[in-house]
């Protein structure tokens, strides 16, 4: 009586089908849900027609008051009012369409009587009328799944299929592995359940983690450098400390330096240039080698930077003379201000002394990766429930890739998009041909990155994936640039990929 919903009472039913064991109990509780569920047709009961019911009888007579004085007296008889049948919660909401809770009832009615089966024998008359009861339960549930699929309310397949499951085992329980599969399973099921999540909520521990840096180090401000600074003085930078505080490390090899140059102009230009650009969080510090590939001096040579997006130029290069075959190397600052995927494009003006003819060379684009300012994050499923009906920006993109194993893409997704998994891993394996997932990630600016993968893998000769990577957060720039991003690495995986087929003996 105190349970009013459906997915309280499916949750006491399942716990009453695994962990009634004793005789005695087992008929109890099964007597109760029999009468609590009532007898099939589980449908609303119709109107009966109005019979003709006696109206009240109206009697008039005259009565003396107390004061002597007659009075008209009328009285009226009472019709006698028909019992009203009482429904049951468990009922009405089978009578309503819930075929899910139906197949719990099922389920747990079967369980039930196999395990009194195992104890009283197949023979027994009371064993025999709780197979009858328990028989007559599923296939009521299963005509009104077959009902309200008819009249296109929605019936759920595997609902219906794991009724006809159940009633065939009652109607043939010597199937001893199948039988035990269906007592045990669940159990084995609920107990891997409760050690994954026992595993997800255990504290890290952080007692052994020693201080990257210590509290009184000193702190270098980078705008307060003295203007001539060297380049390896960028080691100072109190972006770099901030970073050795968070556990990064700072080591930087010099394969990591190759990814981020760029080569601004031609080999046969006659000044070459090229940018090393180093990301400091919320700044950005270009690097410029400019080198003179002419006899000449170059006077007033003068690189003119621009940005696109949100980015700010703050501090020009200066004005360089250089000599004939002669290179010198200036720096630029740059202030980013959100995490959004930017440009920068500019042009070299210089003079040659010989001719004084001003020339310009256009450099090519500098192309800033989004993944510089997103690191991986987690957060729980009700927040990431949240986040997601709050942001309005969305991004829809289609899986269009050559690979054919779903957890091999979802992995090549992650690894290359900075994002965190926040679907555990124990669901995601077995040989499903689905795979739906949710990453999450935090930029350095506090910005929330929001990411659903649904892909499946078809079932024709080709086995491709299909499906779509949908992109929520609060701004327009993330969702476009991780969009970009994400479209750019899906194609990266060629067939040579793992496929579920080379994992089959």
């Amino acid at each position: 009586g105190d349970m009013q919903t459906a997915p309280v009472i499916g949750v006491a039913l399942w716990i009453l089908g695994e962990y009634c064991e004793e005789s005695e109990l087992m008929t109890e509780a099964f007597e109760e849900i029999v009468t609590s569920v009532g007898d099939p047709p589980f449908v609303a009961e119709e109107k009966e027609e109005e019979e003709d019911v006696p109206e009240p009888v109206a009697v008039t007579k005259n009565v003396v008051l107390d004061d002597g004085t007659y009075a008209t007296q009328t009285t009226f008889s009472e019709v006698p009012k028909k019992e009203e049948k009482i429904v049951t919660v468990l009922r009405q909401i089978l009578i309503d369409g819930d075929i899910f809770l139906g197949a719990v009832v099922t389920c747990c009615l079967t369980k039930m009587v196999l395990r009194i089966m195992a104890l009283k024998g197949p023979t027994n008359a009371s064993v025999k009328g709780m197979q009858t009861k328990a028989l007559l339960t599923g296939c009521g549930v299963a005509k009104l799944a077959v009902a309200k699929s008819e009249n296109q309310r929605g019936a759920f397949a595997d609902s219906l299929e794991r009724i006809t499951f159940c009633c065939r085992l009652l109607l043939d329980p010597s199937s001893g592995p199948l039988k035990e599969c269906f007592l045990t399973e669940s159990k084995k099921s609920f107990n891997m359940y409760l050690e994954e999540k026992a595993k997800s909520e255990a504290p890290e521990d952080d007692g052994a983690a020693t201080p990257k840096l210590q509290a009184d180090d000193l702190i270098n401000f980078r705008q307060l450098r003295r203007r001539g600074a060297a380049g390896a003085e960028l080691d100072i930078y109190d972006g770099d400390d901030l970073s050795k505080a968070a556990g990064s490390s700072d080591a930087n090899d010099l394969g990591s330096h190759l990814n981020h140059v760029y080569q601004l102009s031609g080999f046969a230009d006659p000044v070459y240039a090229e940018a090393l650009v180093t990301v400091h969080d919320y700044d950005i510090v270009l690097e410029l080698l400019i080198i003179n590939r002419t006899p000449n001096t170059l006077t007033n040579l003068t690189v003119e930077l621009a940005t696109m997006g949100d980015l700010k130029l703050v501090e020009r290069p200066q004005t360089l003379t250089i000599g004939p075959l002669d290179q010198r190397t200036i720096k630029a600052n740059i202030k980013v201000s959100s995490t959004e995927t930017g440009h920068i494009f500019g042009t070299i003006v210089y003079e040659n002394s010989s001719t004084a003819e001003k020339a310009y060379i256009n450099l090519n684009d500098v192309h800033l990766d989004i993944m510089d300012y997103i690191h991986p994050h987690t957060c729980t499923d009700e927040a990431f429930r949240l986040m997601w009906a709050e942001f309005e920006w969305e991004n829809k993109v289609a899986i269009n890739t050559a690979m054919t194993d779903l957890s091999y893409f979802l992995n090549h997704v992650v690894k290359n998009t900075n994002m965190c998994c926040l679907t555990p891993t124990s669901a995601l394996g077995g040989k499903s041909t689905f795979l739906a997932a949710n990453l999450y990630a935090k930029s350095i600016f506090g910005e929330d990155a929001l990411v659903n993968v649904s892909v499946e893998k078809k079932e024709d000769g080709d086995g491709k994936l299909s499906g779509y990577i949908r992109i929520r957060s609060k701004t327009q720039g993330i969702a476009l640039s991780l969009g970009d991003r994400i479209t750019a690495v899906q194609r990266e995986g060629g067939p040579a990929a793992k496929t579920e087929d080379a994992e089959a003996p």
